[in-house]
């Protein structure tokens, strides 16, 4: 897995406009016309084989497991664009990668730390869990007014941290269900996930090495737990072999 800083040319740094659009497209379109490479696009991503292509702005990273498919996608792209070789994919959208024998490590310490000193909580007091158990949250509840824009911010960057941290999605999904009428017993719910954050801000998320492909899925739920609307909570996880690769959590009507 490689990563890239890639500019069209007389360009440096500022992504892609229409026109560099339009040239991407063209090219995508005569890497599947080329005889041996085969492409397919799905959602923004680019299969080649068992090669992929993910471009953000002006990053692309190339990855894949034959070495001779990535270094003829990375030839292609040379003769279009102006190229700058990263080396190994080390960072990438907040999102920080380490290798060893094990596997690959995924973290995102930095973010963590950045969140908590923006909010203030850089010297807080850990805590141990992300939520109350058997918490009474609900949308309707007395107490003070609370900043809905800086809740509304605060409770986006939790989402998108929770990606690498499965441990804070329930919290998460629980607090990203109060957006309007906000009190400060919501904020403290969300300030108690920054606290629990503070414990462990390097804890890493680890896809392990190894040939087993078995697939595993486990799923639990709450009856009717929401104490506005008696909707049930449910969820599921899956495992490819060792790995967490997928984790879903869901409200719906009894």
């Amino acid at each position: 897995m490689s990563h890239d800083d890639v500019n069209s040319s007389g360009r440096a740094g500022n992504g892609f406009n229409k026109e560099d659009i339009g040239r991407l497209r063209s090219f995508l379109d005569s890497l599947e016309k080329s005889k041996g490479l085969r492409t397919k696009l799905r959602g923004g991503r680019l299969d080649m084989l068992g090669s992929s292509l993910i471009v953000y702005v002006d990053d692309i990273i190339v990855t894949g497991n034959d070495s001779n498919e990535k270094e003829a996608l990375r030839k292609y792209l040379a003769k279009e664009f102006e190229i700058k070789d990263l080396g190994k994919f080390k960072y990438f959208l907040e999102i920080e990668v380490a290798r060893s024998k094990e596997g690959i490590f995924i973290s995102q310490q930095k973010y963590v730390l950045d969140l908590l000193e923006e909010t203030g909580k850089l010297g807080c007091r850990p805590s141990n869990t992300p939520i109350e158990p058997n918490h009474r949250l609900a949308e309707f509840m007395e107490g003070e007014s609370t900043d809905k824009g800086m809740y509304q911010r605060l409770v986006g960057k939790l989402i998108y941290l929770s990606h690498t941290k499965p441990d804070i999605a329930y919290a998460v999904s629980v607090v990203s269900q109060f957006m309007q009428n906000l009190k400060d017993v919501h904020l403290h719910a969300v300030y108690q996930i920054l606290q629990y954050l503070k414990g462990n801000p390097g804890r890493e998320f680890l896809f392990r090495k190894g040939t087993n492909m078995e697939l595993e899925a486990y799923t639990d739920d709450v009856y009717a737990g929401s104490l506005t609307d008696i909707k049930s909570t449910s969820g599921y996880c899956t495992f490819l072999g060792r790995n967490l690769v997928d984790l879903v959590q869901r409200r719906s009507f009894i």
